[in-house]
């Protein structure tokens, strides 16, 4: 039954906002040369690899510096990459991925393999379910480039504290796998970003 409402939900979502998207990704060639989609590789169901898409927020081949951005500092994302991300739209082409279903909706969200290389057999649990646009980590965790610009070393305290933190939350949602649970997290990412 999710998987029928990942669907249907993407379906309606790319068709309503394909203008919105378009717009978007002409504004993103326009700023900086390049094309307007990125495609990494992220890990999901089963230890899986797929293309996760996004809006290129930074500029072509800035992710050779590293894989975590690091909020306002961070001199590789372009001007219009820092209102995607701190609006969350650079996600939007993520719908693509629930349509073809290498995602869900809602579930843990997908991490690179040098990040799911370090998981315990039990964080290991995370890779069980569909991958997510939304989840309850997602949601306690939506300032993290914030957090991570504060630090000193970002990659560290990404790995001790906010992984095994957003794993913890990644669990609320496979031990709870209901439909209910869907809708609730749903309701709460919109919420979320409305405030």
């Amino acid at each position: 039954m999710i998987r029928l409402l990942d669907i249907i939900f993407s379906f309606v979502g790319l068709v309503v906002l394909s203008p919105v998207l378009l717009l978007i990704y002409i504004l993103i060639i326009i700023e900086s040369k390049g094309h307007g989609f990125y495609i990494q590789e992220r890990i999901g169901k089963n230890g899986q690899p797929f293309g996760l898409y996004k809006f290129r927020t930074m500029r072509i081949g800035a992710d050779a510096d590293g894989q975590l951005t690091i909020g306002k500092r961070d001199n590789r994302v372009t001007r219009i990459g820092y209102y995607l991300r701190r609006t969350k739209i650079d996600e939007l082409p993520q719908l693509f991925n629930v349509l073809k279903g290498d995602m869900s909706l809602v579930g843990p969200r997908p991490e690179v393999r040098k990040y799911v290389n370090m998981y315990s057999d039990e964080q290991r649990r995370v890779l069980s379910v569909r991958p997510g646009i939304t989840d309850y980590a997602s949601i306690e965790y939506v300032n993290e480039s914030e957090l991570l610009e504060k630090a000193d070393d970002p990659d560290r305290l990404y790995i001790e504290t906010i992984m095994p933190d957003k794993i913890k939350l990644n669990m609320k949602y496979i031990n709870h796998y209901t439909i209910s649970e869907y809708f609730k997290i749903i309701f709460k990412t919109f919420k979320s970003l409305m405030a």
